[in-house]
């Protein structure tokens, strides 16, 4: 049997987000990146699983077996930085206009911003503290199987994981959009600013992309993770609830800290329905874990 024949299915999700993405460059002549850069991304990235799949087979066994279970975990960040290769030289703000309103409404009109402050900076420091995690939710998933001596279980959660991420990072170019904080700059914002909040402006400020922020890929991963750990774990149901109520926490902090628009996190929960649908109806044996040892 070949090394691409070996693939595990939370491998091939990669190489067939990247293949789309060189696909779907094609449509957008108009942005400053030349379509070499993802059609090369969508031959580098099978060679390179291809090859821990050949490793396992052949060289070291448990080495690159135990390797292949967070290398697509990695790749989720080459994704995240290639969508920024979609972002419009030109901006109307069209979508960012309608979905605004809805926000103030939400924050305002009901409540939201007043009942997060109401007992001072404990919940905006919660709420920020759940968004800088989000970043961990696929490692601390593959963790908790580790934990629980399921590893046999990897490759199924990476493969929810990463279809629920995947499918909202697929969306970005159709949806080219801007985050609350900076298209109405000083408008609704927090009134407590906490250290938090400081450090994760940081973030998002050098290392966010400016192709989108449609769906949420923050709430897809984050439940994604929950629904994961929920269906895979089923002994330790613990662990795929108490997920679940911390994805919702940062749905509430994308809102809350002008991350995203309230559309964003209600279709980043979408994508990650969307994703455990799909999983659930299709026989599971099809995503079987491969090359345990």
């Amino acid at each position: 049997m070949g090394a691409a024949a070996a693939l595990r299915s939370s491998e091939w999700l990669p190489i067939g987000f990247f293949g789309y993405v060189a696909i779907v460059s094609l449509w957008f002549p108009h942005q400053p990146h030349s379509p070499a850069t993802p059609l090369a991304l969508a031959v580098v990235i099978p060679a390179l699983l291809s090859a821990l799949a050949y490793g396992e087979a052949k060289v070291h066994r448990e080495f690159f077996s135990i390797t292949r279970d967070s290398v697509p975990l990695a790749l989720t960040l080459v994704a995240y930085r290639e969508m920024d290769w979609f972002s419009p030289l030109v901006r109307d703000h069209h979508l960012e206009l309608k979905w605004i309103g809805w926000d103030r409404w939400l924050l305002h009109d009901g409540g939201l911003q007043r009942g997060i402050e109401a007992w001072g900076s404990i919940g905006p420091a919660y709420l920020e503290f759940c968004y800088l995690l989000v970043y961990a939710a696929g490692p601390f998933a593959v963790a908790v199987m580790y934990f629980a001596c399921r590893r046999e279980g990897v490759n199924q959660v990476v493969f929810l994981y990463l279809l629920g991420t995947l499918l909202a990072y697929s969306l970005f170019p159709f949806f080219p959009s801007d985050p609350p904080r900076t298209v109405f700059a000083g408008e609704d914002l927090p009134n407590v600013v906490t250290v938090l909040r400081r450090f994760n402006l940081r973030i998002v400020g050098g290392y966010g992309i400016h192709s989108s922020v449609f769906p949420s890929a923050h709430v897809a991963s984050a439940f994604s993770a929950g629904f994961a750990l929920l269906l895979f774990l089923p002994e330790r149901k613990w662990f795929g609830w108490g997920t679940l109520i911390y994805a919702a926490s940062v749905a509430i902090a994308t809102v809350y800290g002008r991350y995203h628009y309230a559309v964003d996190a209600i279709a980043g929960l979408a994508a990650s329905l969307i994703a455990t649908g799909l999983v659930t109806t299709f026989p599971r044996r099809r995503l079987r874990f491969r090359g345990l040892p």
